[in-house]
């Protein structure tokens, strides 16, 4: 039977579906305006321009990935990527030469996490930016550890954020790649009147199913659908380095005050003075510009380095300012000093033949005086070419160097004390060009171009002897060689491990903090960096970026009793992996000295003639707030005497040391 209806009641059934879609939205997204639509992207390309001088320092498996930002949309900044929503794309030419390429192909179904855009309660789309990374643990994919403990990406992505303290880590331009599972799903095209993406202002349109390029580069968004789409890789304010290359002298120097004057980690704790320093200089800059003079410009950048405490700070070498080292330091005189902890002053070296033997000087001379100046006054107003230094104790060392160095050529008057003299003798002689007495004194004359990142042994002692040389090298193979010793130690329940800090000149922060790590249970609060914000103009500590251990897996970490070897030549990152060893008490800290004293990240910037300028940028600061490694370092424990007995010991006597140390606590 058919069922008739009056023209009145069909009316009255559309009235009340019309009137129930306009309660279900009143206000409908409008779908969003597409440029190129060709389906949706299968492919994307871009290149990766960097001019940060770290950029690949250490690295051996550079990734670009399909990042998921589910971390930022939930603003989380703990949130790790899924294994599976990394899609790796393969990088197409030298990553070690700027800009470099790659290609990624989408996967026809991401598998990254729903996002709810609109802040409905129900999930939407999904949200990619492409992103490089580096991978150092694990697997092909990223973990915990390589992610610096999760979040999103703040440099070197397809998206760009910002680097003020008040909108840290927000977008402020660059590109998405929006995955929607059906049509018709929301998605921003603009800030909203906060400023911010994904609040519950942010105006809305639709998108298609598939993929959907999104460009922020302007108040109002993009959407493109083309098949092959281009996503470059934005360095960001916060990696990209400084150029002043192609200023003139006095332009330069002017800028590279007003940088360590704002940005400079420690200029109220060093209480360095920028303009008295600037008025020093400036004339200099001004009379080589004048002049045209590039040799008397490299030297007084040089000079200026100088005059700042800190061992970070530094001038790359010139050939002016290495043929001045080299003429300054030629001349020698057969023999190397040390300062005891007595005070004197004693040879701990004599070159067979040299000009010191030729005059009757002998291994453990008291050095009373030079050309008639007190030996001590000598040490302390001779100038060190490895300058600048962090701690007294590291300049003092260094100087004790550089004060038996002359021009060659040079008369010397040596007033000296051998052991079975009864009085002091002056001898006169004259330096010739040699360099065995001075590498001896040198804290680097054991290292060897062809050590690996991480050596070990098993010392007669039944201790595993371990040498970190470097957190400047392949940081995967450290942790591939790191993650064997460790796994060895303990199949073979071995009882101590000793690790030689002693010449390991920095690297990675962040490598050591996690390299340290493998001998906790517990990720202990290490401290936090702070860095200058323009918005503040002051500096500013992030709080969701406090550093801590990211525990190893259990199988790897070792619980057996630790020695850490250290000296004035462990700097930077070496100095914090062994400050983290003393969290908890967990090793002894065994040396003559504290360690360097440079306690803080570096930034490179260029100035004229392919200079290279190095500043402290980043104040490090312990869990507590303090600065505790610049200008102080880390202090033994266990402190070995600076003795003619211990300088003349055979063998090594600050592993004896730590044998020893070892022994009691067996």
């Amino acid at each position: 039977m058919k069922v008739r209806y009056s023209f009145s009641l069909v009316m009255l059934l559309f009235a009340v579906s019309f009137a129930g879609a306009i309660g279900e939205d009143e206000n409908p997204i409008v779908p969003a305006t597409i440029q190129n639509d060709e389906g949706g992207a299968v492919l994307v390309r871009g290149s990766v321009a960097y001019t940060n001088a770290f950029f690949t320092s250490g690295v051996s498996e550079p990734l670009i990935i399909l990042e998921d930002q589910t971390g930022f949309v939930q603003r989380n900044r703990g949130y790790l990527f899924p294994p599976e929503s990394q899609t790796i794309g393969q990088i197409t030419s030298d990553f070690y030469t700027s800009p470099f390429t790659y290609s990624l192909a989408l996967p026809i179904e991401p598998q990254g996490a729903l996002s709810d855009i609109n802040n409905d309660g129900s999930p939407d789309v999904m949200v990619f930016a492409v992103a490089y990374w580096s991978n150092i643990w694990g697997d092909a994919f990223l973990e915990k550890r390589d992610q610096y403990g999760g979040g999103w990406s703040s440099a070197y992505a397809s998206t760009l954020v910002s680097s003020d303290a008040e909108t840290l880590g927000e977008y402020v331009g660059g590109k998405v790649l929006v995955y929607a599972p059906s049509p018709n799903l929301p998605f921003p095209e603009g800030w909203g009147a906060d400023g911010r993406l994904f609040t519950a202002d942010d105006p809305l349109v639709s998108l298609p199913s598939g993929y959907t390029v999104v460009d922020m580069s302007q108040p109002t968004f993009t959407f493109d659908r083309s098949r092959y789409v281009t996503m470059d890789l934005l360095e960001g304010d916060g990696a990209s380095a400084d150029d002043f290359s192609a200023l003139s002298y006095t332009e330069a120097f002017d800028a590279m005050v007003e940088k360590f004057r704002t940005q400079y980690a420690f200029t109220e704790y060093k209480g360095i003075n920028w303009d008295a320093l600037k008025a020093q200089f400036r004339p200099r800059m001004e009379e080589a510009e004048a002049t045209r003079d590039a040799d008397a410009y490299s030297l007084a950048l040089s000079e200026f380095a100088w005059q700042i405490p800190d061992g970070h700070v530094s001038v790359s070498f010139t050939p002016t300012t290495y043929n001045a080292f080299l003429a300054a330091t030629e001349g020698g005189l057969g023999m190397a000093i040390r300062e005891l902890d007595d005070g004197r002053v004693i040879t701990n070296f004599i070159t067979e033949g040299g000009a010191a033997s030729i005059a009757g000087i002998q291994p453990r001379a008291e050095i009373i005086a030079i050309n008639g100046t007190p030996i001590n006054q000598v040490v302390s107003e001779a100038i060190a070419w490895s300058a600048p230094f962090s701690t007294e104790h590291f300049r003092r060392l260094q100087q004790l160097r550089y004060a038996v160095r002359f021009p060659s050529g040079t008369v010397v008057d040596v007033t000296f004390k051998n052991l079975n003299d009864a009085e002091p003798r002056t001898a006169s002689m004259r330096t010739t060009a040699e360099r065995d007495s001075f590498n001896f004194s040198s804290f680097n004359r054991d290292g060897s171009p062809y050590a690996l990142p991480v050596e070990y042994r098993l010392l007669p002692s039944g201790y595993l002897y371990v040498q970190i040389t470097s957190f400047f090298d392949d940081e995967r193979l450290s942790i591939n060689l790191w993650e064997r010793m460790l796994s060895q130690a303990n199949a073979n329940e071995v009882t101590g491990i000793i690790i030689d800090m002693r010449s390991n000149g920095g690297g990675s922060g962040y490598l050591a903090d996690q390299m340290a790590s493998y001998f906790f249970d517990e990720e202990y609060p290490l401290g936090n960096s702070g860095r200058y914000d323009e918005s503040l103009n002051d500096f500013y500590f992030d709080p969701n970026r406090r550093e801590s251990f990211f525990l190893a897996p259990e199988p790897l970490r070792y619980r057996g009793n630790v020695a850490v070897l250290v000296g004035p030549n462990c700097l930077s990152a070496c100095e914090f992996f062994s400050w983290n060893m003393t969290r908890g008490n967990r090793a002894d800290v065994v040396g003559q000295y504290p360690t360097g004293g440079l306690g803080g990240s570096v930034e490179r910037f260029f100035m004229p003639n392919d200079i290279t300028m190095q500043l402290t940028v980043g104040r490090a600061v312990d869990a507590d707030g303090n600065i505790h490694i610049e200008g102080i370092g880390v202090v033994p424990t266990v402190l070995v005497p600076v003795t003619e007995e211990t300088l003349f010991t055979t063998g090594d006597v600050i592993l004896d040391y730590a044998i020893s140390a070892l022994d009691a606590k067996r």
